[in-house]
């Protein structure tokens, strides 16, 4: 009698499919440019700048919350973004959070040129604070999420949920690996939107919004 060298079905475990990385490119950093610039984004230049900005309302506070937490290396005056931005940070914040019941991390947020000048020389991986193609960043509509301690579960559901949102012009995301983030540009056309995403949902809002 021959035996089956297959193993029992009990003991067989298929696996979901890994999503792969979303990794940028610098037609990517020049889309984003170009998208800045039509959207009517002027870099921010100095603290003086940024603080005047802030005053009259054209950054706003990233949206905090039990959902969404900034981390300590982040300066307080650099806790700021764009009104989209905010609103794409909220939606993403209260999706991941009804799957996974943890917060997610901005790592960086809004910069000024005078900055990115300083990262450049500390960070040869920085992107130019002056030219044709910069770090959008200094546009404040650009936000990093940190990776570090997302488990694989959850970086493969950031991005399930991330590129149905960049398919459809709404945001560009570069993954990094030196950082360890993602680097997300927002863009206007992020709103308005008819209605937020379901939290319980899984995927991308973009199945709940106007496109």
């Amino acid at each position: 009698m021959t035996h089956s060298l297959r193993r029992p079905a009990s003991l067989t475990r298929t696996r979901a499919p890994v999503t792969p990385p979303l990794r940028g490119s610098f037609e990517s950093l020049e889309r984003q440019n170009d998208r800045s610039q039509a959207d009517g984004l002027e870099r921010i230049l100095d603290d003086d700048d940024l603080q005047q900005r802030i005053a009259n309302g054209f950054l706003v506070p990233l949206p905090l919350s039990s959902r969404l937490a900034a981390s300590d290396n982040l300066p307080i005056d650099r806790r700021y973004c764009r009104s989209w931005t905010a609103a794409f940070l909220a939606d993403l914040a209260r999706a991941h959070a009804a799957i996974f019941h943890s917060p997610l991390e901005v790592s960086s947020a809004v910069r000024t040129v005078e900055f990115q000048k300083r990262l450049m020389r500390s960070n040869g991986n920085a992107a130019p604070a002056e030219g044709d193609i910069v770090s959008p960043h200094v546009t404040g509509a650009t936000i990093d999420l940190a990776k570090q301690g997302l488990s694989r579960q959850q970086l493969g559901w950031l991005r399930r949920w991330l590129l149905p949102l960049q398919q459809a012009g709404k945001l560009d995301v570069e993954e990094e690996f030196r950082q360890a983030c993602f680097h997300i540009t927002v863009y206007k056309s992020y709103l308005p939107s008819n209605s937020p995403p379901d939290p319980n949902l899984a995927t991308s809002p973009i199945l709940a919004r106007g496109r």
